[in-house]
């Protein structure tokens, strides 16, 4: 690709001297001619035209290409677009034209045609800092800005954070608006090379995300997407953000793109185009919950809906305690994945009837856990009731038979889990529980209320004593003891559930 790179400080174009030694290196070397390829700023223009001026006196043959690639004003002014991403394509389509042997004259005309086929946009959810100075701009939390540039200024656009999806529907319509000067034409059937520009601070699974999107929005226009790359570029420091580069592509210029290069940095990708290869078509749908068009509501119908109710309401209040508590000893989002399951299930509950059989009950909760709740607590849960649910029917749904339902369930999360009380997880809140609720096998009616406060006592105390034991399994075992002083999330949010389930139930007597 490139014979020689010349840098200037943070942010600045190189002075002339640093680009004129390079040139005249290369020229020592043996070249027969120098491309230049600038990116549009003033600086950068006056620098390397100087230094190109003189090493014409050197009699060198020397020749410059300006990329001038933005796409985020409308009506740009004199100094004309700013080049930005596709300044890096420029590099590898010209890298490729000189390995070949063409001539200097005939790569600035083709680069030239070239440039007319490149749109660059960045967008930003967070300004950089050149080291030892204040951020560049001010970008509230929640805000982002549209049309930046790479040296640290701001957008010309500010809106709220969106999803990657309609962020990126937002860049490809501004760069390919046609009632913007600086717009890159494309039109159905067109065929594109795609560069994802990591601007500094976005983890590679955010640049996955907004790949995926831009794909998506590319195909979803009837655009054919014949390359991608995906990285980290050119970037603006340790800016949280992301460019986005089309090319309209050619097979002259597909060719010259899959050429292979030694530059260590360049992704070498599969020749082959994405449109049409279904590497991110959806799986097809698929439920684990049994179909529930037919179910008839029985006595229990009411008393269960309310019972859940109010354990989403709980789980839903409780939200960001359990994030705060799994902060200590995880990712913080304990809070996160039980709201998630409260709503899928208060949703569920807004568009069906709740079966009168419990145990066909606990199967759709299972599934929806499974699918709405992820992460192993969603796993666990999912686990806890399908082997409860074969413990209670319709006509086998006694006080006994819960009993036997919950042990069943707590069981089955223990051998597939792998711990076990003591061990500073949910099993401590929910094992005591369970050992008192067995008595309810031989505990007359009269008497049953008194084992159910009992085992919600006991849970609370249990949820409670975690904060004085040494994690044994999950996340928090890879965490210093010492740093483990507040409750585990988990057993809180068993102690909370079954604390619910019993207000409920003290309200039917």
């Amino acid at each position: 690709m490139l014979s020689a790179a010349v840098a200037g400080g943070v942010f600045a174009s190189p002075p002339p001297a640093s680009i004129l030694a390079a040139i005249l290196c290369l020229h020592n070397a043996g070249a027969a001619g120098v491309l230049l390829i600038v990116k549009n700023y003033t600086g950068d223009r006056l620098n390397f035209g100087l230094a190109a001026e003189q090493a014409r006196n050197h009699g060198i043959t020397v020749d410059m290409v300006i990329v001038a690639d933005d796409c985020a004003f409308d009506r740009p002014s004199k100094a004309g677009r700013r080049g930005l991403c596709g300044t890096v394509l420029i590099h590898k389509l010209a890298g490729a034209l000189a390995e070949e042997g063409c001539p200097l004259d005939q790569i600035v005309l083709k680069m030239t045609e070239v440039l007319k086929r490149i749109g660059t946009l960045g967008v930003g959810l967070s300004p950089c800092s050149v080291p030892g100075c204040l951020p560049s701009f001010d970008l509230p939390p929640g805000d982002m800005e549209l049309g930046l540039g790479i040296h640290g200024e701001p957008g010309i656009k500010r809106s709220k954070v969106a999803s990657a999806d309609e962020v990126v529907k937002l860049m490809i319509d501004q760069m390919t608006n046609p009632d913007s000067q600086s717009h890159l034409p494309l039109k159905s059937g067109d065929s594109v090379v795609v560069c994802v520009n990591n601007l500094g601070a976005l983890s590679c699974l955010e640049m996955g995300v907004v790949t995926r999107a831009a794909i998506i929005c590319l195909e979803n226009q009837g655009v054919v997407v014949a390359r991608v790359m995906s990285g980290s570029f050119m970037t603006s420091l340790e800016m949280a953000g992301v460019s986005l580069t089309l090319v309209r592509a050619n097979q002259e210029t597909l060719r010259l793109f899959d050429a292979r290069t030694t530059a260590l940095a360049w992704p070498h990708l599969s020749n082959v185009c994405v449109t049409g290869c279904r590497y991110i078509s959806d799986p097809p749908a698929m439920s684990t919950r049994p179909q529930d068009d037919s179910y008839s509501e029985g006595p229990l119908s009411h008393v269960m809906r309310k019972t859940l109710e109010r354990v989403c309401f709980t789980l839903l209040e409780k939200q960001e305690e359990l994030n705060s508590l799994d902060r200590a000893a995880g990712d913080g989002d304990c809070g996160n994945t039980h709201a998630q399951a409260a709503r899928a299930i208060q949703e569920w509950l807004q568009d069906h009837r709740v079966p009168g059989c419990p145990g066909k009950l606990l199967s759709v909760l299972a599934g929806l856990v499974q699918e709405k709740m992820g992460g192993s607590s969603g796993a666990l849960y999912s686990l806890f009731l399908t082997a409860a649910a074969g413990h209670v029917t319709e006509e086998q749904s006694s006080a006994a038979a819960w009993a036997s339902a919950i042990h069943a369930g707590t069981e089955a999360m223990r051998r597939y889990g792998g711990a076990d009380p003591g061990d500073r997880t949910m099993l401590d809140a929910l094992c005591p529980a369970v050992d008192e609720l067995m008595n309810l096998s031989t505990t007359p009616p009269g008497g049953q209320m008194a084992v159910l406060q009992a085992a919600v006592t006991k849970a609370t105390l249990g949820a409670e004593g975690t904060c004085n034991l040494t994690a044994q399994a999950g996340r928090a075992s890879y965490i210093a003891a010492e740093r483990l002083t507040l409750p585990d999330p988990g057993a809180v949010a068993v102690a909370a559930t079954l604390r619910a389930v019993l207000e409920v139930l003290e309200g039917q007597k």
